[in-house]
């Protein structure tokens, strides 16, 4: 397997943590995980580079170095209230011309759309600075709750977090789920949350459990899937009448009950899908959908092909 080019384009001052998103799931070896990513960085003038952490980042190539890019990450824009500058606009339209995907993160939107690449398309940004984008770029349709917003050819994130989120969903796309699984565990991160969840609510499985807490009971239904798992069921384990699980799963998990437990079901058969041979009629037993056919119908709702197609293209065996 070609090993995938990603470039982060790198402007001053430059965010520390929004390129170290990208770093940590592009650019780091883990062991016994193969290597899929070749990741680099890149200024619009090689040297120096000041970041927002009071210190200076060393960049070694220009912007030439987008040529070879099959992704380019731009980890944030803080100088968004100033044009960007041409040579960089230019090269960044040049990349998506020429087929490359095109990543923001977080205030990284803002140079995308100065780019005309998110034009009468989806985009989101942090929460905070949503607004003052759909101001400045009126033909960008705005989102302002999501976590991320991947169009296939250009990707854009919240702030913080999301940033990860987006990079592990990209893995996820490019390589399947038990490779950006692994990538989440050495992380110590969800494996996965989806873009359409709100940017405001906190991560899924908090590593204490506080008062009032789903992450128990997400735990013991995670390991339940292969049974039948209603609302009401939820909602007795956790001891709340189902209105009250409702509501606790829209603030904590950004989902309701059962396109929660949808959402695991299909990433149990993804990962079934790419490890083992067994048939789809099988998994969809052991991942409680029931039937082939639903497995196959719930499957292309939320990953948009098949279980075959998504053999053929992640399956180890």
């Amino acid at each position: 397997m070609a090993v995938h080019q990603v470039v982060a384009l790198v402007l001053p001052p430059q965010s520390t943590f929004e390129l170290a998103c990208a770093a940590e799931v592009f650019g780091m070896e883990r062991p016994g995980l193969p290597g899929r990513y070749a990741f680099s960085v890149c200024a619009e003038r090689p040297g120096p580079v000041a970041t927002l952490a009071g210190y200076d980042m060393l960049v070694g190539a220009g912007l030439d170095a987008l040529a070879a890019a099959r992704t380019v990450v731009v980890p944030g824009w803080h100088q968004r209230a100033r044009p960007a500058p041409p040579a960089v606009l230019d090269a960044v339209r040049q990349a998506h011309a020429r087929g490359a995907r095109i990543v923001a993160i977080c205030s990284g939107a803002f140079l995308l759309a100065e780019a005309g690449l998110l034009d009468g398309r989806r985009a989101t940004t942090h929460w905070r600075l949503a607004g003052e984008l759909a101001s400045r770029f009126p033909r960008v349709r705005v989102e302002p709750d999501t976590l991320y917003a991947d169009l296939g050819d250009v990707a854009t994130s919240a702030g913080t977090a999301a940033g990860i989120d987006l990079c592990l969903h990209l893995a996820r796309a490019d390589h399947g789920a038990a490779y950006a699984a692994h990538v989440a565990r050495h992380m110590v991160m969800p494996p996965h949350r989806e873009g359409g969840q709100l940017q405001y609510g906190p991560a899924e499985r908090p590593a204490a459990h506080p008062p009032g807490s789903l992450a128990p009971l997400l735990d013991w239904a995670g390991e339940r899937l292969h049974l039948p798992l209603t609302v009401e069921d939820l909602a007795a384990r956790a001891g709340l009448a189902p209105r009250t699980l409702a509501r606790r799963f829209a603030d904590q998990v950004g989902l309701s009950p059962g396109r929660w437990v949808l959402q695991q079901r299909v990433a149990a058969a993804r990962v079934l899908l790419e490890e083992t041979d067994l048939p789809v009629e099988t998994i969809a037993t052991r991942v409680g959908l029931a039937s082939a056919a639903n497995l196959r119908r719930r499957f292309h709702t939320l990953v948009r092909t098949t279980p075959a197609a998504y053999r053929r293209s992640f399956g180890s065996r």
